[in-house]
């Protein structure tokens, strides 16, 4: 902010000098035009022949000061004021001199006596105004900046002074998220100001990050007329906020082919800049490298571009890579937004949660209240923050068996390594035609560690008591499991399950224990394409095994919201074929297509509708017989109500075998909620270590 006052305090010197014989006025024209150079050297000649001149001293004084030298001429105001107390010039002066040197509370509590003695002097106000909007005080320097104005209307150092007040005071609404507020700040400033740039980027970036998109459009619509390319910059980033990325890479093109006919170094830095994160969105990661590439020729070691380059390698899962980049951009400069945020994402990428913490408190503490950083710690909380979830469903299917079952699951993490967990299930299962029934009450007690930032281990232990139409019986309940990353873009879980089975009444009443040996593989890749298989080698009670195998190949169409479809196969195969009492196959094939559209609730804001809708068919083999045609369709519908509480329903319907029945059809009805009892973690998060 400008927030020297020089034509103002120069118009009162005029009048105080005219008693004085010597001509100053070349002097006064150098501090009137900003040639303070020149002005501190008239000065000081002038001293020497005048040396105890009170105008040549106090013009010195603030040629020096706005001379880069502002505590050489602060002393010399203090000098002056002991000598001339009762001076309101040299008063103004020193205050003035204050501010160069930001003691702003100094300046403070000497305008405001300023003010008190000379109620309607307009450099008091606005030097008080400028000097609380340093402070941050921005309602109480509008007052004054506007009091000052009613002195001096239109008076343009008043309204640049004014003008920066208020757009610091709209980015305190903005970190209130008083968007409403903020917007009419900035259209007071295009009143005076009309299509001011910097007022105009500003209204931009509040769309942004309010995702008001058609607002957006609309400013860097008004910016065009001035600067074609930041405009079109501005309109690619909307576009991919859309999540429109085609869009967002075309508008980029074409300002990267505009700007070959510019001068402007930091705009064409920007639509280069623009591009190759237009051409990273776009998964077209040889050519992002390529570009990059190009850009460290000619831009060696400038951290913009070597921001893209952490950017790139992140979507390509190269974390380590990503964090060196940053950490090379934070020893340029240590106070870098992206930097310091962008290795915040780096780390939690790498699952290296600690020091996403760190990185994040660190980018909160040099930039207060930034809305993405807020947003990432909120992220990262969550996930550490304690939640209780509740289900309930309604199943039934064509073999008349219907059953209600009620899930409460409780998890706490009390660390960054150790979270606990406790469930209990009520299951009540009948058959409408044979009358039978049964239930069954799970109660389950468990704890993950996470020992590595890529490998955790999960051990849930419990109790099943079931009680049927001729059986009772209690029986452990056990699941654990590895969960560890052993290359990038590849997740591998390995376990054990002891469960009952409990699908239908019968089942319950034959009371057979399954112990399932199971692994679950998932390979995906930066070409969209991924790979998912299971198996299953499973134990039973009667002496039976069973062996599962389920394999998918798919392919990501879309990113936000989720779209993916592909081809599935599964193969299921019992020792013993036991039909009467289950679904037990000694041969199973079967084939489907499939497609999911999915609209992630962890990344929906609040207030907003997240789904799911998943459908697959195809053929099934059952034995030697003739194949049978399959389908399931399952999908849920959610809402965020808060931060801190989601509900959703579900329901699906399938026709494809299990391991109870074939020939059946099955569907089921459901509904969710989760609530975070808590705000935040219940321990703490900045120092913990892993």
């Amino acid at each position: 902010m400008n927030i020297s006052i020089p034509k103002a305090v120069l118009f009162s010197l005029f009048f105080y000098i005219t008693s004085f014989a010597q001509n100053m006025q070349e002097g006064f024209s150098y501090l009137e035009n900003g040639d303070f150079e020149k002005a501190e050297v008239f000065f000081e000649n002038t001293l020497k022949e005048f040396p105890t001149n009170k105008t040549a001293r106090l013009c010195y004084a603030r040629a020096i000061g706005l001379n880069k030298q502002p505590e050489n001429a602060l002393s010399l105001f203090v000098q002056l004021l002991k000598e001339y107390p009762e001076d309101l010039e040299i008063q103004l002066n020193y205050a003035e001199a204050l501010l160069w040197n930001k003691k702003f509370e100094e300046a403070k509590s000497f305008y405001e006596k300023l003010i008190t003695n000379n109620p309607e002097n307009f450099v008091a106000h606005l030097g008080y105004a400028n000097t609380l909007s340093n402070l941050k005080i921005y309602d109480s320097a509008l007052y004054h900046v506007n009091k000052a104005l009613t002195i001096s209307n239109q008076n343009s150092g008043a309204l640049l002074s004014r003008k920066y007040i208020k757009l610091g005071l709209a980015n305190e609404k903005i970190s209130s998220k008083n968007y409403e507020e903020a917007e009419r700040l900035y259209d007071e400033i295009l009143i005076d100001f009309p299509n001011d740039k910097e007022t105009l980027l500003n209204k931009a970036n509040l769309f942004l990050i309010s995702k008001q998109i058609k607002k957006g459009e609309a400013v860097y619509q008004l910016l065009a007329q001035e600067n074609p390319n930041l405009s079109l910059n501005g309109l690619s980033l909307l576009a991919h906020l859309e999540n429109k990325d085609k869009k967002a890479l075309a508008i980029a093109t074409t300002s990267l082919k505009q700007s070959d006919t510019i001068s402007e170094k930091t705009i064409v830095k920007q639509t280069q800049e623009r591009y190759v994160q237009a051409l990273i969105w776009n998964r077209k990661y040889k050519e992002a490298s390529q570009e990059i590439d190009t850009l460290s020729q000619k831009y060696p070691n400038e951290n913009w571009v070597m921001a893209l380059s952490a950017t790139l390698a992140i979507y390509q899962s190269n974390f380590n890579q990503s964090i060196q980049d940053y950490e090379t951009i934070l020893k340029n400069d240590d106070h870098s937004f992206d930097g310091n945020l962008g290795i915040a994402n780096a780390y939690y990428a790498s699952r290296k949660v600690h020091k996403a913490y760190e990185a994040v408190y660190k980018t909160l503490e040099i930039f207060p209240n930034q809305n993405d950083a807020m947003q990432f710690l909120k992220k990262l909380n969550a996930e550490h923050t304690p939640f209780v979830e509740e289900k309930m469903s309604y199943s039934f299917d064509n073999g008349n068996n219907i059953a209600f079952a009620s899930l409460t699951q409780l998890t706490i993490p009390t660390s960054l390594k150790w979270s606990f967990y406790s469930s209990y299930q009520y299951r009540k299962t009948e058959n409408s035609v044979t009358k039978v029934f049964a239930t069954t009450n799970d109660f389950m007690i468990g704890t993950t560690y996470k020992f590595h930032p890529k490998a955790s281990f999960t051990l849930h232990s419990g109790i099943s008591n079931a009680s049927s139409f001729t059986n009772s019986y209690s029986q452990l309940l056990l699941h654990s499991f590895f969960k560890v990353k052993p290359m990038p873009l590849q997740d591998l879980e390995v376990g054990y399950k002891r469960e009952m089975q409990n699908f239908n009444s019968d089942l319950i009443d034959k009371e057979i224990i399954s112990n399932h040996f199971y692994t679950n593989y998932n390979i995906s890749t930066n070409f969209k394409l991924g790979w998912f298989t299971q198996y299953f080698y499973t134990t039973q009670s009667d002496s039976n095994t069973r062996n599962l195998l389920f394999t998918s190949l798919y392919y990501n169409f879309l990113v936000k919201p989720v779209l993916k479809g592909g081809i599935n196969y599964q193969y299921i195969s019992f020792k013993n074929q036991v039909p009467t009492d289950y679904f037990s196959p000694k041969k199973f094939h079967a084939y489907e297509v499939f497609i999911d559209f999915l609209k992630d609730e962890n990344s929906t804001e609040v207030k907003r509708f997240f789904y799911n809708l998943n459908g697959a068919t195809g053929f099934q083999f059952i034995e030697e017989n003739d194949k049978q045609w399959t389908y399931r369709v399952q999908g849920k519908l959610g809402y965020k109500f808060s931060d801190r509480l989601i509900a959703n329903v579900y329901g699906l319907r399938s026709n494809i075998a299990s391991t109870t029945a074939a020939g059946f059809t099955y569907n089921e009805l459901g509904i969710r909620l989760k609530w975070y009892i808590c705000k935040e973690p219940i321990f703490k998060t900045k120092k913990t270590e892993e």
